[in-house]
This record gives structure tokens, C-alpha cells and sequence, in this order.
């Protein structure tokens, strides 16, 4: 059984005005999504704006999106650092906290030396030093650097490790993470700019940012492409695309939390030195909601 299959999210953290977390909220938020059918939270990934958050206040993140999701919905919770030290820390701390398994992106500072022995070594020495089960993480548009599959076919054989993400969009190295790892390994889509062809190509499930707007869409599109109704869900694809493009490459965190703000979410504005995004890029977003009918979600006590 892949424990870790389905559709997660990978929360934006809210913060207040004056630039601390903005605790009322993110409980306001993750309740919402749990009433949705998404699997999963993913909490403190790159959309949570981990790399931005000191430990104190991401184990209190940790520690609130817990509270609120019931004890069979999966939370995963980034916890990679640059040094192997610091990963095994943080990933003992998420357990303590609750989190149900550790998503330890690749470090990438000293980019030459990121070798297939250097990644197999690090991620090895966290898997056995974790209470919970480490899914990798490969983001090269953030760290520049790429989890080779040779490095992943030999990680999959460890019994802690126990899948993957993949933010990228190459297919080809999709396909073959799936092909030289095991059955019940599980390899799970990041980019919904690729979301049905990573499907088809036999993902099972993702982490889309997109799925804090509109899970039910992502949820829907793995269900088309598991029961075969492949037209449809290339037609959903094509539909998701605008709003999935400005969250996700042209735009990023910033035009993410200004989308859950639109929707009547605790979006708030991104840490610095991340900006807010524009007008323009507001306007766009609306409409790009408006097109899913997605405003229309908006509860009314939050218009």
C-alpha cells in the first residue's frame, strides 16, 4: 500500500501585518482545506516559505496545522536544511510535533560537490536517524541542482524512504524514477503545469500548490486519469493551466498568497525579501478565479 499516494497541498504560511505568523489564521486555513477532499497537508515546503522561517517559528507551524487536521490526514513537513545535522534536527523535531513523514528537499549550496554519492550519503544518514518516513525532494527551480535516478533508485531501496516529489517538468526523468523503483514507492508529481502527463506517465498523486485553491479540480483529474477518461482530463489540464502558470512559474509564493486572499483565505503578504505582487498581477488572478469559479467559494462571512 502507498501510504503516501493522493493529492496534498503544500500550505502558504500566513503571516500578520507586522511581519510575525499569523497563528489565528493559518488554523482558520488548514481547517478549510480539511473540509475539502484533498489527502494531505504539506506543511513548510517551498510555498510555505520555509527557507525564510527560523526554527521556532516553523515548529509552531508544525505544531497549529496539526491541531486542526484529524489524525488520519496525513501531514507531511519539510524539514531539509543545508547541513545533514541540521536535516536529522529538524525531521526529529517535526516527528515530536506530529508530522507523519519528512520531506527533505536536497541541499544545494555547495552545488559542484552535490554529487549522486554526496545526495545518497546525506539522505541515507537522515532516513536512518528518522522516527517517520523521508520522502525526497527534488525543486532544481529553486536549488539548481538535480537528484539524479541513479541516486534515487538506490535510495528507494531503504526501508524509510518511501517516495518522492518531483517539482520539474522533465518527463522523461519522471518516467524513469518510476521505472527503477519499487512497486509500492511512491512518486508524486509537483508542477501543475505538468500535472496530467506526470499522471499519465504514472505518478501517484502530487503536491500542488494549486490544490490549496482548487483541490477538488486536482482531485478530480487524478480520479479522471486512474479510471481512464484520459479527453477529460487533458480538458481539465488545459483549464487549470492560466491560473497554474501564475502561481507557479511567472509569479510564485507572492501571486499564491494573493489568490487565497481573493478567495477569502489568510493569504497575507509574503516574507521580504519576497513583494507582493502588483495590481495588474491582482487583477489577473481574479479573473483566472473567476474563469474556475472559484470566487464564488468565498464563504460569506469572510466577504
Amino acid at each position: 500500500m502507498k501510504r503516501f499516494a493522493g493529492i496534498f497541498t503544500p500550505i502558504a504560511t500566513p503571516f500578520a501585518a507586522d511581519d510575525s505568523l499569523d497563528e489565528a489564521g493559518l488554523r482558520s486555513n488548514v481547517a478549510r482545506w480539511m473540509a475539502t477532499p484533498l489527502t494531505g497537508l504539506v506543511v513548510l515546503g517551498s510555498n510555505g516559505e520555509a527557507p525564510q522561517l527560523d526554527d521556532e517559528e516553523a515548529d509552531r507551524v508544525i505544531a497549529i496545522a496539526r491541531a486542526e487536521m484529524p489524525r488520519n490526514r496525513p501531514m507531511i513537513v519539510g524539514t531539509g536544511r543545508e547541513a545533514t545535522r541540521a536535516t536529522i534536527a529538524a525531521t526529529r523535531r517535526a516527528a515530536a510535533l506530529g508530522a507523519d513523514a519528512a520531506l527533505v528537499r536536497t541541499p544545494s549550496f555547495f552545488k559542484a560537490q552535490m554529487t549522486t554519492d554526496v545526495f545518497v550519503r546525506h539522505y541515507l544518514e537522515v532516513a536512518e536517524a528518522s522516527p517517520i518516513p523521508v520522502l525526497l525532494y527534488n525543486v532544481t527551480m529553486y536549488t539548481g541542482v538535480n537528484l539524479p535516478p541513479d541516486a534515487v533508485a538506490t535510495l528507494a531501496t531503504h526501508p524509510n524512504i518511501v517516495g518522492m516529489k518531483e517539482s520539474g517538468g522533465d518527463l522523461a526523468q519522471i518516467a524513469e524514477y518510476i521505472a527503477r523503483t519499487p512497486d509500492d514507492w511512491t512518486v508524486l508529481a509537483g508542477s501543475a503545469a505538468t500535472f496530467f502527463p506526470a499522471l499519465c506517465a504514472g505518478c501517484d498523486g502530487a503536491v500542488l500548490a494549486l490544490a490549496q485553491l482548487a483541490p477538488e479540480a486536482c482531485v478530480k483529474m487524478r480520479a479522471l486519469v486512474q479510471a481512464g477518461r484520459v479527453d477529460e482530463a487533458r480538458a481539465l489540464q488545459r483549464r487549470l493551466a492560466p491560473l497554474a502558470r501564475s502561481i507557479g512559474g511567472q509569479h510564485g509564493v507572492p501571486a499564491l498568497k494573493a489568490a487565497l486572499t481573493l478567495m477569502g483565505y489568510a493569504g497575507g503578504a509574503p516574507r521580504p525579501p519576497l513583494r507582493a505582487v502588483g495590481p495588474q498581477v491582482v487583477d489577473i488572478l481574479k479573473s483566472q478565479l473567476d474563469a474556475l469559479g472559484l470566487v464564488e467559494q468565498v464563504p460569506q462571512l469572510q466577504q
